[in-house]
């Protein structure tokens, strides 16, 4: 029998719309918080991985990009789409504050405000994905277009072209 895992305040939103998902938990490495790391842990591929980064516009204010794990916002895609000139990445102090989660444990669900969301097109390419949960060490895997249904998110293409 394994550990009974705590159901986090995102897990409970999906709850309380009967929206389906499943939390699986990941050995938590605090040197490597990266998406590769978790995706590894996982045994997923990393394009199933998703990281949620915290924006702020310089005329909107917060936003927030959810993007596949190995990849890079592109500030300048990710401004437009906001309805930005400019737009730069929250300060890691700030992230608590915003948004009631740490570094690495940081959902785009269940955050103190909600804020506009944007996700990466290529999410809707896939039955599944994962997002943090909430805290380090669990992720949710959840269908990509329930998630944008329920938090309202716009699907854009947000990342660096390498």
């Amino acid at each position: 029998m394994g550990q009974k895992i705590q159901k986090t305040n995102a897990a409970r939103l999906l709850d309380s719309k009967k929206i389906p998902y499943e939390l699986v938990p990941y050995e938590v490495d605090e040197n490597d918080l990266s998406a590769i790391h978790v995706a590894a842990q996982l045994n997923e591929p990393l394009e199933l991985v998703f990281k949620t980064l915290v924006l702020r516009g310089d005329k909107t204010g917060i936003f927030v990009c959810v993007i596949p794990g190995a990849e890079e916002v592109d500030l300048k895609k990710a401004a437009k789409i906001s309805g930005n000139k400019n737009c730069a990445m929250t300060g890691m102090k700030e992230l608590l504050g915003l948004t009631g989660y740490i570094r690495g444990g940081c959902s785009p669900l269940g955050m103190k405000k909600p804020y506009p969301t944007f996700i990466h097109e290529t999410a809707m390419n896939f039955d599944f994905i994962y997002i943090s949960a909430g805290v380090r060490g669990l992720q949710i895997k959840m269908n990509p277009r329930q998630l944008v249904d329920f938090c309202d998110i716009k699907v854009a293409d947000l990342i660096l072209q390498k």
